[in-house]
């Protein structure tokens, strides 16, 4: 799936995450990749293992997974 810019020039993006069962994972997760640089906002779901992020421009997909490595998951790919 494509990126989806928004009217605050702002993208957002849907990453698939395997392996988050409860809220600490969602925390974990979230945590990670909020610290990447440009990233607004970041709402893990554990029940879905969606991963919506919100950051001023594209974000490199490598630097997603390796941020979502560092928590303890896997990234599985974009929703």
């Amino acid at each position: 799936m494509t990126s989806q810019t928004d009217t605050q020039g702002s993208v957002t993006a849907v990453y698939q995450v395997s392996g988050m069962s409860c809220g600490h994972c969602e925390g974990a997760v979230s945590g990670e990749i909020s610290q990447l640089p440009g990233v607004s906002s970041v709402q893990a779901v554990a029940s879905s293992g969606k991963v919506t992020v919100v950051s001023a421009a594209p974000l490199d997909e490598e630097a997603v997974r390796a941020a979502v490595d560092e928590a303890g998951f896997e990234l599985v790919g974009k929703a």
